[in-house]
Formats: structure tokens, sequence, C-alpha cells
């Protein structure tokens, strides 16, 4: 039987979820330079795929244990994931915008409300997980209890786990880059010399554009 994390990262590699481009590296909010990417904002569009991710978020939430009154996602990415959950679980379900809108109750939290409630936060993807303890943030400002993080997908960096651990957050994850990566290299995905590149950058993304002539 294929494990959570196996099935996820083949369900992501089948859909061209994720992009090697070491020639053409692309550049992430936190500002670190990139070969590979995760669109995972591709799933709603491959239903037998997207059900392999939320029958793994459901699996996941009872594997953990986690309980919550309300389900919120992180727009836009972590938003059907969010939604759909609720739907399926029968928990009501709300959303938090990167930025407060400039007109309207200009809120950041859409949906309803989550004063003394215990929230459960789903995003897509975690990289540095900036974007992800802000909407934590904005959550723990209208009054809720927000302790856990369910993304798809992490790339596990170390900034990450730092961050999550300040902020008092536990983050679970369905698959990782690592494991994505792994079946890439055995699916022969990309060349030898591209495989390097990759496989360089995972140990120091940081330093890798500097060292490899991109920046």
């Amino acid at each position: 039987m294929i494990s959570t994390p196996q099935a996820v990262a083949e369900a992501l590699l089948s859909i061209d979820a994720v992009g090697f481009t070491p020639q053409k590296p692309i550049t992430f909010k936190s500002g670190i330079l990139s070969p590979v990417y995760v669109d995972n904002r591709r799933l709603p569009y491959f239903p037998r795929q997207w059900s392999i991710v939320i029958e793994g978020f459901k699996a996941l939430l009872k594997e953990k244990d986690l309980h919550f009154d309300v389900v919120a996602g992180v727009a836009v990415g972590g938003v059907p994931h969010s939604a759909t959950l609720g739907y399926l679980l029968g928990v009501p379900s709300v959303f938090i915008r990167k930025e407060a809108k400039e007109h309207g109750k200009q809120k950041r939290v859409e949906g309803g409300e989550v004063a003394n409630k215990r929230v459960l936060l789903i995003e897509d993807l975690v990289t540095s997980g900036g974007s992800s303890l802000n909407a934590v943030q904005a959550l723990r400002e209208e009054g809720a209890v927000v302790t856990d993080l369910v993304s798809i997908v992490s790339y596990g960096f170390p900034e990450a786990t730092e961050n999550f651990a300040h902020a008092e957050m536990r983050l679970h994850t369905l698959t990782s880059f690592k494991l994505i990566l792994e079946h890439s290299l055995s699916q022969a995905r990309f060349s030898p010399d591209e495989a390097s590149l990759i496989q360089d950058w995972f140990k120091d993304p940081y330093q890798w554009g500097k060292r490899n002539g991109f920046a």
C-alpha cells in the first residue's frame, strides 16, 4: 500500500505541479532564488489527484488527533482545500486575506467570526513560513486560538522550523519536498547536471544563486 506522503508526491508530479527550471531560476517571495517550484494551484483542475490530497488531509487530521471549531485557508492557495475540508467535515470555514481590503469592512478574516474558537489553518505550501504566520497573527488578533497548521508540502527550510517554533505553532505536512525530489530523480525527470544543481540548492538554498552564478 502506498503511504500518504508517497501518494501525494506522485500526484503532484503527475499533474506537473512541480517544475524544474535550473537554467531559469525563480525568486520566492522570501528572496530565495530557486531552480524548482511547486504550484499546488493546479490541483482543483485534476479531481483524481486532488482527491488524494483531500483524503490525505482527512487522514492526517485523524492521525494527529487535531480538534478544531473552524478550518481556515490562507489566500489564495489554501482556500480551495480548506473550503472543501470544511464542507466534507461539516465544520465552518473561513479564509484569511494577505492584507485587508481598502474598502468595505477592511477585514482580513472573511466568512465568519473566529473569536474564542479553535482554528485549524490550511496552506498549500510552506517556504520560510512568513505568509502562513502572518495569517496566524491575523486570526489571533481576531481572538482565535491557533496552534496547528497543515500544509500539502514544505520545503523543509530550518528557517521555517524556527519561525513556527517561535510562534508556538505546530506544522504538519502531507509530504515533503525531499520526497518529491527523490521521486523525480527515480523517474529521470531531468539530466544528471540538472539534478546536481537541484541537490546543491536543497543543501543550501540561501546561497545557491551566488554559488552558481545566478545572483
